[in-house]
C-alpha cells in the first residue's frame, strides 16, 4: 500500500496542505491562478521555501519579475531565499545571442519555442524538485495565437512527467479574459480571487478547482496575507467534527431565577440566541454565563462587534461581575473584533481554534449584527453559521449569539435576519412600560432539548446584580410594549 505522506508535498501552507488532503502529489504540474495582488508569487515562494527547508532544490523560473523584485517581496516576508535558485528569463536575453533586442511587449518578434527552450535548459542544469514558472500571461503573449500556446504548455507538461519534478505555473485571471488553456492540462488547478467591499480591508478567497485522482475540501476558503505569507482558512465542515454522544447537562447561569426560565438551565452543547431591542440586557446574561462557567474551572470567550474592551468592562463591573481576574489568568478570552478588518472565514478559525486548543467551553458572538457586516451576502451568513453551531454543538460548546433587533417597543420590533430557527434555545428581551416607567421583560420562547418556563418575567440590572422578578401573570400584553394591569402583583 502506498502511503500517500511520501508522495505528497506540503505547499508550507497548513490551511491549503489541509484543502488537499495533505499537500500535491509530487511530480506533477499545477495551475495556480488569480487576479493581480492575489498573493500567487507569495503563495510559489511558501512552496519552494518549504522544499528547500527538507532538502529538495528549488527553482524560480520569472519571465515577468526580476531578482531584485522577488528577493524584495520575500524579504517583506522575512523568508529566506539562500537555497531557491532565482532565475530571469526575458527575451532580450535571447535574443542577444544573435545580435538582436527584443522585450515582451514585442510578441511578434520572439518566437516561444526559444523561451521554453531557455527554460527547459535551466531545469535540466538545475535538476530540482519543485519548480515555478512565473507567468504563463508572458508566455500567452509570446505565442500569439491560443492553439500555438495550448501546444506549447503540452509540450511542457511532457517535458516535466517521469522528472519527479513538482512545477507551478502562475497565471493572471482578469475579468475580461477569464479564459485558460492550462486548466484543462494542468494536473490541479487553485484559483485565488480579490473581492472588493464597499468599505475595509479587500477580501481574498481561494478555491480549488480541480485535482486529478485526489479528493479536496470543495467551495471557497477565505485567506489573508501577512508579513510571513500566507494563511488559509479551510471551510468549516460540521460533518469532519462528529464525535461521541455527549450525555445531556445543564449549564447554570448563576441566578436560579434564569434557570427556571429554561427548565434547570441551558444543555451543554447546545446554542442559544438572546434577541432583543438595544440596551436590555442581552450582553450581560450572556456574560452571566461565561462567568459563571469560570468560576467552575471552564474556559469562555467573548467576540464583541459592537462594544470596545473597555466598555465592555466598565458595564461588568458596575453590576458586580469581577471579569479582571479570570481575564488575566487565560478562563475567559475577551476580544474586540472590527468586522470591517476580518473576513468570516478568519473569524470562524479563531473560534475553533480555540476550542481545541484552548477548550473553550462556552463561546459568545455579540453580536450577530456585527458578523452579518462583515459577510459580503447575508445568505452565505445563514449557512456558515449553521456551520458553526453544528460544530459547536458537537464537541459540547455552549454557544450564545446576541442579536440586536430595531425598534424599541411592540409592533415596531423587527430582525435584521431571523436565524432563530438555527439556534436550540431562543431568550426574547424586551422592553415595557409600566407605572410611568420603562421596565424591561424575559421570556423563554424556544428550548428545543425539552420543556421550558412559558412565563414572561421582569428583568432588573441594579445594585451592582442582575434580578429576574416572579412571572408577571397579572399582566397582559407585556411583549406588546404597553401592557393591561390586573392588578394585585407588585412589580420590582
Amino acid at each position: 500500500m502506498i502511503d500517500e505522506s511520501q508522495t505528497r508535498l506540503s505547499t508550507g501552507i497548513a490551511g491549503l496542505d489541509d484543502i488537499l488532503r495533505g499537500g500535491l502529489a509530487k511530480g506533477f504540474l499545477y495551475l495556480i491562478e488569480g487576479n493581480p495582488g492575489a498573493g500567487k508569487t507569495t503563495l510559489a515562494l511558501q512552496f519552494l521555501i518549504e522544499g528547500a527547508e527538507r532538502g529538495e532544490k528549488g527553482l524560480y523560473i520569472s519571465l515577468a519579475e526580476s531578482e531584485a523584485e522577488l528577493r524584495h517581496v520575500a524579504a517583506s516576508h522575512g523568508m529566506n531565499l539562500d537555497n531557491v535558485e532565482i532565475c530571469k528569463i526575458s527575451p532580450p536575453e535571447i535574443a542577444g545571442e544573435t545580435g538582436q533586442q527584443y522585450t515582451v511587449f514585442q510578441p511578434a518578434e520572439v518566437e516561444l519555442a526559444d523561451v521554453l527552450e531557455t527554460i527547459l535548459a535551466k531545469v535540466r542544469d538545475v535538476a530540482p524538485s519543485r519548480v515555478i514558472i512565473d507567468s504563463m500571461s508572458e508566455l500567452r503573449m509570446l505565442a500569439r495565437d491560443s492553439l500555438r500556446y495550448r501546444r506549447q504548455v503540452l509540450s511542457l507538461k511532457q517535458f516535466f512527467e517521469g522528472r519527479d519534478c513538482t512545477t507551478l505555473l502562475l497565471d493572471e485571471r482578469f475579468r475580461d479574459n477569464p479564459e485558460s488553456q492550462v486548466q484543462t492540462i494542468a494536473h490541479g488547478v487553485i484559483s485565488l480571487e480579490v473581492l472588493q467591499r464597499s468599505y475595509g480591508i479587500t477580501r481574498r478567497r481561494l478555491e480549488v478547482l480541480k485535482v486529478r485522482a485526489s479528493s479536496f475540501r470543495e467551495g471557497y476558503h477565505d485567506y489573508i496575507i501577512v508579513k510571513g505569507g500566507v494563511l488559509v482558512f479551510p471551510r468549516l465542515v460540521s460533518g469532519e467534527h462528529r464525535g461521541a454522544h455527549i450525555a445531556p447537562e445543564n449549564l447554570p447561569s448563576g441566578v436560579a431565577e434564569l434557570d427556571s426560565l429554561f427548565n434547570g438551565g441551558v444543555q451543554r452543547g447546545t446554542s442559544t440566541l438572546v434577541a432583543g431591542p438595544t440596551g436590555c440586557g442581552k450582553s450581560t446574561l450572556c456574560s452571566q454565563f461565561v462567568l459563571s462557567a469560570a468560576k467552575r474551572g471552564e474556559k469562555g470567550a467573548i467576540f464583541t462587534f459592537d462594544e470596545t474592551r473597555q466598555s465592555f468592562m466598565v458595564r461588568s463591573r458596575g453590576l458586580g461581575m469581577d471579569l479582571d481576574r479570570y481575564l488575566d489568568s487565560g478562563m475567559i478570552h475577551l476580544e474586540q473584533v472590527d468586522p470591517a478588518e476580518l473576513s468570516p472565514g478568519e473569524f470562524i478559525h479563531r473560534i475553533r481554534a480555540g476550542v481545541e486548543e484552548k477548550q473553550w467551553r462556552i463561546v459568545v458572538i455579540d453580536s450577530l449584527n456585527g458578523l452579518m457586516n462583515s459577510m459580503s451576502e447575508e445568505q452565505a451568513l445563514t449557512v456558515q453559521l449553521h456551520e458553526l453551531l453544528s460544530y459547536l454543538n458537537q464537541v459540547g460548546v455552549a454557544s450564545f449569539m446576541v442579536l440586536a433587533q430595531y425598534g424599541l417597543l411592540g409592533s415596531s420590533m423587527s430582525s435584521p435576519t431571523d436565524v432563530s430557527y438555527l439556534a436550540d434555545n431562543v431568550l426574547l428581551l424586551r422592553y415595557f412600560e409600566a407605572a410611568g416607567e420603562v421596565r424591561q421583560a424575559i421570556s423563554v420562547m424556544k428550548r428545543r432539548s425539552g420543556p421550558h418556563e412559558r412565563s414572561i418575567r421582569e428583568l432588573q440590572m441594579s445594585a451592582g446584580k442582575l434580578i429576574i422578578g416572579d412571572p408577571l401573570r397579572n399582566f397582559m400584553g407585556v411583549l406588546t410594549g404597553t401592557p393591561e394591569y390586573k392588578g394585585g402583583q407588585q412589580l420590582l
